[in-house]
């Protein structure tokens, strides 16, 4: 399908919106007005530089405050469609979106507002130009889709239609069910966008919290079904009002959403779906050193080198960690993927505009390729047959199981991006939304899984004192988290991250558990139906530090109410 998006999802000025939108793939653009209004140049100009972009202008709007007014009302406001229907033709645009009317001097009468919007389709239809109706969730007497079908119906002019907009019909709890019985050649435009499942005034919700599909908590999907269903064939037009898209680069903005469409249409048929990962191959980390003695203390043990590289191999039962000294900090650089198909898991991350990374390889060496996350963290799909570049020497047991889970910090303006790059490409499914409180600000989290839980990701941004705090960290599974406390209580008690008394006086307040945490150092977490979760975590080396996790009865969260905990430490000890 035809792909677009409105001018006002990104930021900058207009003629630098064009070029990014256009360089991100888009066939077609909405021009916003209040972009055109700043722009110095003529409507004519703006016409010709999208045409050499390659870009058709689909959409001009808002008109606003138009139907169901007194006489004098009307008046004025066809004037002013008059003035917009000129500009509209020495810029291109056959197509203006008319919102329901939200002023108090809107009258609730229907058969007023199709009589005028019918006027209005009349005097558009002499410039060339189609109205598309769509009703404002906030609407003052339309704020519902089949209400605004319905006034349509009743005006019955062959240039007037619907606008469909995903927000405005499920933020409402509206039944998009409905779309199918509108006559897909009245629905003359469809505007998508998600957001996060929020209570609060609609309005405010659109203004500031939209997102591309596959970032909130909507079903656009689905309502995209209903209209197709219909018989619409227009294009897939994104809408999106967003605090930190404004701020964010443009061709960036614009390429994620660019990813947002392909993935929507994969998901509605028309197109590959990601091949979901079947388990952790390896985390690597940048180390200058110090992650070693770490390692050796957790009761891993270098078993393998590189041949041309300089990366190390540790493990302990089935967790494997590359150490890789061209780092300047320890931090965790990239993520190895188990996968059925590799070669397929890279063309679907390029297909998605994830870049793919050159890598240079001696002709004996096992085929490794990685995308970038938004992050800039290396994602790697890969098979066994890497692991004879380091020629291991022997498989170590352990305490440890395998890797439960790896957890990045996001910087602020790449949040969304990153939990829709990890939900396209990787097929992992996203969790609630977190806030948890930092002692200097906000930590949010979002965590997301396969669907069988083998492959856990957890995202994280903490916004501290005006900036992003870049703690990340990788969980390491174990069946007997009481044995290995012990063990590093006695060996390496510097090795292990305090709690303070105070979480224990009030854990044993909220559950009967075993005095021995308080002396161990673990937390502990149980969720609604009694499964459990124990963990304890290292001190922090450069940007990196380990937990332990031991997961009991089906727990499937990540101990979420003892981060405060962890972050009021790592805090302290940091200042």
């Amino acid at each position: 399908m035809r792909k677009s998006i409105a001018t006002v999802s990104v930021s900058g000025t207009l003629t630098e919106k064009l070029a990014a939108i256009a360089t991100a793939g888009f066939d077609g653009v909405e021009i916003f007005d209040n972009d055109l209004l700043t722009c110095p140049l003529p409507p004519e100009r703006i016409r010709e530089q999208a045409a050499d972009l390659g870009l058709s202008i689909d959409l001009y709007q808002p008109f606003r405050d138009f139907e169901a007014v007194p006489a004098d009302l009307l008046a004025r406001n066809l004037r002013r469609a008059e003035r917009k229907f000129e500009v509209m033709e020495r810029l291109g645009a056959d197509l203006l979106l008319v919102c329901s009317n939200v002023s108090p001097h809107a009258i609730g009468d229907d058969e007023l507002a199709a009589a005028q919007l019918r006027m209005l389709a009349e005097r558009a239809a002499q410039h060339g130009v189609r109205i598309a109706y769509e009703a404002l969730a906030w609407g003052r007497h339309v704020d519902e889709y089949l209400h605004a079908w319905r006034i349509v119906r009743m005006a019955d002019h062959p240039s007037l239609g619907v606008c469909l907009d995903s927000f405005h019909i499920l933020s409402r709890g509206s039944d998009p069910i409905g779309i199918e019985a509108i006559p897909g050649e009245k629905i003359f435009f469809l505007q998508l966008a998600d957001a996060p499942l929020l209570a609060m005034d609609v309005l405010q919700w659109s203004r500031h919290y939209r997102c591309f599909p596959g970032q909130g908590g909507f079903d656009v999907a689905g309502l995209v079904g209903h209209v197709l269903n219909a018989g619409y064939a227009g294009p897939l037009s994104l809408e999106v009002f967003n605090d930190h898209f404004r701020q964010a680069d443009t061709g960036r903005t614009a390429r994620d959403g660019m990813r947002s469409l392909i993935a929507l249409e994969a998901s509605l048929g028309g197109g590959a779906h990601p091949a979901i990962p079947t388990g952790f191959a390896f985390a690597e980390l940048a180390d200058t050193g110090a992650l070693g003695e770490v390692l050796g203390a957790l009761g891993f043990a270098r078993t393998g080198t590189h041949p041309t590289k300089p990366v190390e191999l540790w493990e302990q039962g089935g967790a494997r960690l590359l150490l890789n000294a061209t780092g300047t900090t320890p931090a965790l650089v990239a993520i190895g993927l188990d996968s059925p198909d590799p070669a397929g898991a890279v063309k679907h991350a390029e297909s998605l505009l994830s870049p793919v990374l050159p890598r240079e390889r001696a002709p004996e060496e096992a085929p490794l390729d990685a995308v970038a996350a938004p992050d800039g963290t290396e994602i790697f799909f890969s098979h066994s047959a890497w692991l004879s570049d380091f020629a291991p020497d022997r498989r170590i047991p352990g305490e440890v199981t395998g890797i439960d889970h790896v957890a990045l910090t996001q910087p602020w303006h790449h949040f969304d991006e990153a939990a829709l790059f990890y939900r396209s490409v990787l097929g992992l499914r996203p969790q609630e939304s977190l806030e948890l409180p930092d002692p200097y600000g906000l930590l949010r989290s979002k965590a997301m899984s396969a669907p069988d839980g083998v492959v856990r990701m957890v995202l994280n941004i903490a916004q501290v004192g005006g900036g992003d705090v870049p703690w990340q960290h990788v969980a390491l599974a174990c069946d007997d988290i009481m044995a290995v406390a012990r063990r590093l209580r006695e060996e390496h008690p510097d090795l292990l991250l305090p709690v303070p008394a105070n979480y224990y006086d009030d854990l044993e307040a909220r559950h009967e558990v075993d005095p021995e945490l308080r002396r161990l150092g673990v937390l502990y977490d149980r969720d609604e139906q009694g499964g459990e979760f124990l963990h304890l975590y290292t001190v922090t080396v450069g940007r990196v530090f380990f937990e332990l996790v031991q997961r009991i009865g089906g727990y499937e969260g990540y101990g979420a109410v003892n981060a405060p905990i962890r972050l009021a430490v790592q805090h302290a000890r940091s200042n």
